[in-house]
């Protein structure tokens, strides 16, 4: 068993036996580092949906799995003495399945594992306590830096017991937290650091990357303040020295500038053809997107900085925004946003005017375009604006498969055929908050009565059954009154007949 974690084709195998038998997801994104190779073959079965890869999901296995899992787990490092241990952590086929081992038996077994001198975390950290010039310091330190073995770090760091956590960071990683964020490996160290700290300790290391900013922003360093909003957003700390920071950092000639964070280069040329002259790495761009989808999930400044600069900018920069497919993200999360107001999200539509067709036929810019139904909720006229400019565009979006989607989504067939009944749902459905009257009415509308005004809301079904309900209620009403009636009137003629006795 310990010769195959090293093996380039059965440490595969071992991976998904352990799989198995824990029962845990076998999912891309929870276990793409310790499942598959960066070489992985693309092999598919003929014939079948490429969209609609099979997962395996989280199971319930029976006790003997577990045994075996044990087992298996134990018979693989029982032969294996620590300083071997130690070198398959930098092993680039050892390294991930010992990861796979060390997460299994920690999270599986209990922390209380970490106690036993045969389990694998006893081997790589034997020294108690760890301190500066001991064999496990030795280790650890190695480990921040290495391509390879700060993966296995990071899996010892997100789930070892928590008193040996908090050991590890007081003796190595308390003071260092702004120099491990500025380095390309050690960030994401210091991310898993970040999952794990209190309060306390959180606001003393935000205060240690928040002098690092700067710098962070010039070498595109922005996953570990993506991390850095999240923790302290969970935790309840205060964001807004991140935000002035993140201000001065992407500020422009207009303040705080958005384009600078999704690493948008020139726009396209007369000819349409892009220039590749500043256009930054696909990847700094996604990083930039999540940084900035992020800061649009804290309500308060940090938040407003993304709001108030999409504001500001032209329309040739928001359809170029529209229709690159990292920067797309943040705009349709922006529309999307519950701390997005009423008048951001009519001013960012609004340039959307003349454009909403070929947006629709855009394999990206579609995607803006349906963010926009919801983004016109309490914007009713503009839906409707929207929704008259698709249908001019009815026979081009028939056309391509992407425009059918958007037509769908839009419900434009109802629009097309009874756009009275598409008018109501969809005036329904945008709500009344920040309503405003069809242009064409130029205001001169009556005050309408309160039921009115809530039938002007209701589809034809809804008022149907309001009106069944309504006469329902009647015709009930109708014949406790009669029953009532009945009842006086024979209690008046038992009277009577006893007064002539």
């Amino acid at each position: 068993m310990g010769y195959l974690i090293t093996e380039r084709f059965a440490s595969h195998v071992l991976r998904v036996l352990l799989i198995v038998l824990s029962g845990t997801p076998l999912e891309k994104q929870n276990n793409k580092s310790t499942l598959h190779s960066k070489k992985k073959e693309k092999v598919g079965v003929p014939g079948s949906d490429k969209n609609s890869e099979q997962v395996l999901g989280e199971r319930q296995v029976p006790q003997s799995f577990l045994s075996a899992l044990n087992k298996v787990i134990h018979d693989s490092v029982a032969n294996l003495d620590t300083n071997y241990l130690r070198m398959l952590a930098t092993h680039p086929t050892g390294n991930p399945t010992l990861q796979l081992m060390l997460k299994l038996e920690l999270t599986l077994f209990g922390k209380s594992r970490a106690k036993d001198e045969n389990s694998i975390i006893h081997k790589l950290l034997p020294d108690d306590p760890i301190r500066e010039g001991t064999g496990s310091a030795s280790f650890i330190n190695g480990l921040v830096y290495d391509p390879v073995g700060s993966r296995l770090l990071e899996t010892i760091l997100e789930n070892a017991p928590g008193k040996l956590f908090k050991s590890i960071y007081k003796q190595f990683f308390h003071n260092r937290m702004g120099s491990l964020a500025r380095n390309e490996i050690a960030g994401y160290v210091a991310a898993k650091i970040l999952e794990r700290l209190s309060k306390e300790d959180l606001a003393d290391a935000t205060r240690q990357i928040i002098e690092q900013i700067p710098g962070l922003v010039e070498r595109n360093r922005t996953s570990i303040l993506k991390t850095l909003i999240e923790r302290c957003v969970a935790r309840g700390a205060d964001t807004l020295p991140i935000a002035k920071q993140l201000e001065a950092a992407y500020g422009g000639s207009n303040g705080f500038d958005i384009t600078r964070v999704l690493k948008l280069g020139d726009p396209p040329s007369a000819d349409g053809k892009a220039n590749s002259k500043n256009e930054s790495p696909q990847s700094d761009k996604v990083h930039g997107s999540l940084l900035a989808q992020t800061m649009m999930t804290v309500d308060g400044h940090l938040g407003n900085l993304i709001f108030e600069s999409f504001t500001k900018l032209g329309e040739q920069l928001t359809l170029q925004i529209a229709r690159d497919p990292a920067a797309s993200r943040t705009l349709q999360a922006a529309l999307a946003s519950p701390h997005a107001t009423v008048m951001f999200r009519r001013k960012v539509i609004q340039q959307f005017y003349g454009h909403i067709g070929e947006l629709a036929l855009d394999p990206v810019g579609s995607h803006v375009i349906d963010s926009v139904w919801q983004g016109t909720h309490g914007l009713a006229f503009i839906r409707e604006r929207v929704a008259e400019e698709l249908a001019e565009n009815e026979a081009a979006l028939r056309e391509s498969h992407v425009g059918r989607a958007v037509w769908r989504n839009w419900r434009m067939d109802l629009y097309r055929r009874r756009r009275h009944d598409w008018v109501k749902a969809s005036r329904y459905a945008a709500g009344n908050e920040g309503f405003q009257s069809f242009p064409e009415s130029n205001g001169e509308t009556t005050p309408p009565t309160q039921s009115r005004k809530n039938s002007d809301h209701m589809t034809a079904l809804e008022l149907a059954r309001k009106r069944f309900a309504e006469s329902k209620a009647a015709k009930a009403k109708m014949e406790a009154d009669k029953a009532k009636r009945d009842a006086a009137q024979s209690k008046k003629e038992n009277k009577k007949e006893d007064k002539t006795e």
